[in-house]
């Protein structure tokens, strides 16, 4: 494999993540003001998410913390790690975080790509050598789960835009917890993905939009693929991309440009490059022989076009190094 994960680069990521999972400022908050008693800052809104910009980045950067010291537990890193996981995910600061959701208004917060990211983070945690953080977490992790199923029946069309409505990217994430914890929820993951997405058939491809993170396309093909059997999935997505080893269509295999890396919305395209990467990859090991390599090599020149950029400037670096960690597992 061209790129793959090393304990430098994983070192990296976490040094990053350290830096901006406590900065408090600047923040983009997702909050509804009921009165004048409701103005407050990110640190009194959120005792442990406030940090990294906004909620969804600095749940995904306690995950991306949690991910690298249990991959590579002799990092120097590693104990600045778990002394920050001890600090911060405790019983009281989570019961802030559960206080925020019985707020006026809250029912749509973050929904649904915070909601999936919180139920990463308590999988890791449960994966940890230390069981305290997941029993910490727990609480959260259950009121979204909640929330997944209250609104799963209730969305009628699925949400296919690339940034973080994307319910294929939400779902993906939130089974693999399911899996783990609560099967009623996993099997109407599996079903609402079938129904959402099971009589798709020649996607155009037509993507990036302008300030997209995720390929609409094949993150909805790697959903189906976590959802079907092997050979369910390949009837499907042959049906979903006919052309596919023809190389169309071709908008999926050209990496996206980033016009403007201090522009927020703009340098979401970095990390459209990189969950590309991750979905080509997760779905290579499902496809012929020669498409496959072609897949692995179009994963590379995603890495090629964003990797570099994963720090630099705070519109990127307070997200990017998630999903390239997601892209070099993948």
């Amino acid at each position: 494999m061209k790129h793959a994960l090393t304990p430098d680069i994983a070192a990296r990521f976490a040094g990053i993540a350290l830096a901006h999972v406590t900065r408090e400022y600047p923040h983009k908050l997702d909050h509804v003001m009921d009165g004048p008693a409701d103005v407050l800052g990110p640190k009194a809104l959120h005792p442990i998410f406030h940090g990294s910009f906004d909620w969804h980045s600095c749940v995904h950067g306690y995950w991306l913390l949690l991910r690298i010291r249990r991959l590579f537990p002799g990092l120097a890193v590693a104990e600045d790690i778990r002394a920050l996981a001890d600090a911060m995910l405790t019983p009281e600061k989570v019961a802030g975080e559960l206080a925020y959701l019985d707020r006026a208004y809250s029912g749509g917060f973050e929904r649904p790509y915070g909601w999936a990211w919180l139920l990463a983070l308590h999988l890791e945690a449960a994966r940890a050598d230390r069981g305290d953080w997941a029993e910490a977490l727990a609480p959260l992790a259950r009121a979204f789960a909640d929330r997944f199923s209250t609104f799963l029946p209730r969305l009628t069309y699925p949400l296919r835009v690339g940034t973080h409505f994307n319910i294929a990217f939400a779902m993906i994430l939130a089974l693999e917890w399911a899996e783990a914890h609560d099967e009623s929820l996993a099997a109407l993951i599996r079903g609402r993905s079938e129904d959402y997405f099971g009589g798709d058939r020649g996607c155009p491809g037509w993507e990036p939009g302008g300030d997209e993170f995720l390929s609409s396309a094949l993150v909805e093909a790697l959903c189906m693929k976590r959802v079907l059997d092997a050979p369910g999935f390949r009837r499907w997505f042959e049906g979903f991309l006919p052309e596919l080893a023809e190389g169309r269509p071709v908008s999926l295999f050209t990496p996206a440009i980033v016009s403007d890396r201090s522009d927020g919305k703009i340098a979401h395209l970095d990390g459209f490059n990189l969950s590309r990467a991750w979905c080509w990859r997760g779905l290579a090991d499902a496809l012929e022989p020669d498409l496959a390599a072609r897949a692995r090599a179009t994963a590379d020149l995603h890495l090629e076009a964003s990797l570099p950029h994963v720090a630099g400037d705070y519109m990127g670096e307070h997200w990017l190094a998630t999903f390239a960690l997601l892209a070099l597992e993948g």
